[in-house]
């Protein structure tokens, strides 16, 4: 199967939607099937007004139309609701094209934190982008739900993975050499410092030991001027970020609008616990057996989510992680696809003899 993944996020990028890609293009060439990736690295670019360190493709639609000409692909996936995502979009609506797409990040939630948008200008906005897609695909149940309730259809649940070799597992915290000097216990977030993550619900937070924040963003300045005690770490190598998991004690995801959250799995794949709130990606990645979350611990009040997963046992923790896998993922991924032309119908002549 020839497959067209057109994203408006890829790499250089670091997010937990490039990393989803980057797992889910490796499955797919594992499975035996070719797919091209359209990314804004080949086309003319600019900043994304308030996100430092993401580019987008400027006026893609004739470049993109003829990438996708030459590619003459069997399959389309719209990974992004971008600019390359909108040309992808029209493409396929002006060739009577049939495509997927896929609900990664609750933008209308972003809108609104970034530019005051009424969420219900926001949903409209997306529902439109993914109205005429025959798939959409949706990372847990509870997004699904609330997409549902937004008047969106056609939407697939698609789950997401993690990558248990380059996470290890560490059954006692480790030492690192940037962290030796922090007093324990070491709280720590990953993740874009942005509106969405709701990031100073982890700062403020009144608990003993250290804090640490691995990513950048739009709010990274104020918030480093405003909380000086904390140790800010940037955006580390994947393999050195593993480290840092390793040698916190516990992973505090403060976000209430995580459409998953990848990164509270690669924690706990290390064996590092989690602290969240019970809202849609939390609930997916900790899951609920006998009522309590598994490998963390969910709680409206976040420090009594932290004080009481200090008791939550590493092990538990990677357990839990290893329920989920790539190649699960990129195994639903592909049951999803659609082909984008009809099939020909045969036509048969009727011969008498």
């Amino acid at each position: 199967m020839k497959i067209a993944l057109v994203t408006d996020a890829w790499e250089p990028q670091v997010n937990g939607v490039v990393t989803t890609l980057v797992e889910l293009v490796r499955e797919v060439l594992k499975a035996g099937h070719e797919i091209d990736v359209i990314h804004p690295g080949q086309f003319r670019t600019r900043p994304c007004p308030g996100y430092a360190g993401i580019d987008l493709a400027v006026r893609p639609r004739q470049a993109l139309s003829q990438r996708l000409d030459a590619l003459a692909p069997e399959v389309i996936h719209i990974a992004t609701e971008g600019p390359l995502g909108w040309a992808a979009r029209s493409y396929c609506l002006r060739h009577g094209l049939a495509f997927t797409t896929a609900y990664h990040t609750r933008f209308p939630e972003i809108l609104r934190a970034a530019l005051h948008l009424p969420l219900v200008l926001g949903y409209a906005l997306f529902r439109h982008f993914h109205r005429p897609s025959a798939g959409v695909l949706v990372p847990t149940q509870g997004v699904l739900n609330l997409l549902q309730q937004r008047g969106f259809r056609n939407l697939r649940p698609w789950t997401h993975g993690v990558d248990l070799r380059l996470f290890p597992y560490q059954d006692k915290v480790r030492l690192h050499p940037q962290l030796q000097d922090l007093p324990r216990p070491v709280s720590l977030f990953v993740g874009r410092v942005s509106y969405e993550k709701n990031i100073e619900a982890f700062l403020k937070l009144s608990v003993p030991g250290s804090k640490i924040v691995c990513g950048v963003g739009p709010l990274e300045a104020t918030l480093k001027e405003r909380y000086p005690g904390v140790r800010w770490l940037g955006i580390l190598p994947r393999a050195e970020l593993a480290q840092v998991y390793g040698a916190a004690d516990v992973f505090v995801m403060p976000s209430r609008s995580e459409t998953f959250g990848l990164v509270m799995l690669e924690a706990m794949a290390c064996g590092t616990p989690v602290a969240a709130y019970p809202v849609d990606g939390p609930l997916e990645v900790l899951g609920q057996h006998q009522g309590r979350a598994q490998g963390g611990v969910l709680a409206e009040d976040l420090a009594q989510a932290w004080y009481r997963v200090q008791a939550v046992p590493r092990r538990a923790a990677r357990q839990r992680a290893e329920v989920f896998s790539w190649e699960q993922a990129g195994r639903q991924f592909l049951a999803h696809l659609v082909p984008a032309r009809k099939p020909q119908a045969t036509s048969h002549k009727l011969v008498v003899e």
